[in-house]
């Protein structure tokens, strides 16, 4: 009985605890473990991967779009799903300071202390930003997150409906015992074209960098293991990790690979310079045109200016001929005086009337 007494005294003190964490704390509890929906489970089957698998996120800001890829039986990537964000704050490029509202551009990678299921936005995940090419850079920024609530301030922001399936994915993940999931965010998808169009962006030699890292997930379907050596992204580099101001290493842990995306490299380095001259001569006839019409329509409207004043003057000059006509009128009929000459106005008539003649 006694024993009873106890268990019902420490029974009754959670209790307690429970109504002092109040409603919030037991909604973030049942937020961040809904489950994944039945027939998002049957497609990551279907693509020959499980929930506990490895995945890997990429997102790509001029597209507003969230992909998340998940590690299939044989080692390689498949696509899973896209979910259009939100909301994101700032401009193409990546953050730099605390305050700018940029959201971050890089390869990050997301621990389970990086998860927050008590956020203020639904729920959320922290990107990881400042990462080791950030702080190199001397780049500054904290809090950025992907999370619900569809507002940001520096974040990728998505719908609550939408973080709490890319949130369980993550959970499933790490319950799986996998101990992070890379996050890659791009400015845009890095073809020949986009890469072509901002070519002249003072972000480019960046993107450049990040193309690397894209262009080797893209050719592999593989993990890509990142690091930093002299102040940018080093790809399947071999060895341990790396001095991000030291010189890089000459060797990769899959030369063959990297080898295939170096001679990518240079081959899309060709096209982009043939493809970023055309779009410049495009621009060029573009901006050539603009001015051409500014111009046109300049002319048009000093005519149309000029045309105006003319009829303006010449409806003067006929308002003064019809008042002095109408004046000789007037006179002849009030017989004031001799009749003035066509187009001449009598002082002081009150109307315009002309001289009747006697036969």
């Amino acid at each position: 009985m006694t024993a009873f007494r106890s268990l019902l005294r420490i029974l009754l003190a959670i209790a307690a605890a429970g109504l002092l964490v109040g409603c919030s704390g037991l909604d973030a509890f049942n937020k961040a473990n809904q489950p994944l929906p039945a027939s998002l489970v049957a497609h990551i089957h279907a693509i020959g991967s499980s929930e506990g698998e490895a995945m890997i996120i990429r997102i790509f800001k001029q597209d507003s779009e969230l992909e998340v890829w998940k590690r299939t039986k044989n080692g390689t990537y498949a696509y899973l799903k896209s979910y259009e964000i939100c909301s994101y704050s700032g401009d193409l490029g990546p953050k730099i300071k605390e305050g700018d509202r940029q959201a971050p551009e890089g390869f990050y990678s997301i621990t389970p202390g990086l998860m927050n299921p008590h956020s203020s936005y639904y729920l959320a995940f922290n990107t990881g930003f400042p990462n080791k090419f950030d702080r190199v850079w001397g780049r500054t920024g904290s809090e950025l997150m992907v999370h619900g609530d569809c507002t940001s301030r520096g974040c990728y922001a998505m719908t609550d409906e939408q973080i709490a399936e890319i949130y369980a994915l993550g959970r499933e993940a790490f319950k799986g015992g996998q101990r992070t999931f890379q996050l890659q965010i791009f400015p845009f998808r890095m073809t020949v074209a986009n890469m072509a169009k901002y070519h002249a962006n003072p972000n480019i030699d960046f993107w450049r960098d990040l193309k690397v890292g894209y262009d080797t997930f893209e050719m592999s379907k593989r993990d890509v293991n990142w690091d930093v050596c002299e102040k940018r992204y080093i790809f399947n580099p071999a060895g341990g990790p790396l001095d991000p101001a030291g010189a890089c290493p000459t060797t990769y842990s899959d030369p063959v690979l990297m080898a295939a995306v170096s001679k990518k490299e240079k081959a899309d380095a060709a096209a982009i310079q043939v493809a970023a001259a055309d779009f410049d001569a495009k621009a060029a006839r573009a901006e050539a045109d603009r001015v051409a019409q500014e111009k046109e329509q300049a002319e048009i409207a000093a005519r149309t200016a000029a045309l105006n004043a003319a009829v303006d003057e010449r409806g003067e000059a006929i308002v003064e001929t019809v008042s002095g006509f109408f004046a000789n009128v007037w006179s002849g009929i009030t017989g004031g005086g001799q009749p003035a000459a066509v187009g001449q106005v009598v002082p002081n008539a009150p109307y315009p009337a002309p001289r009747l003649q006697r036969s």
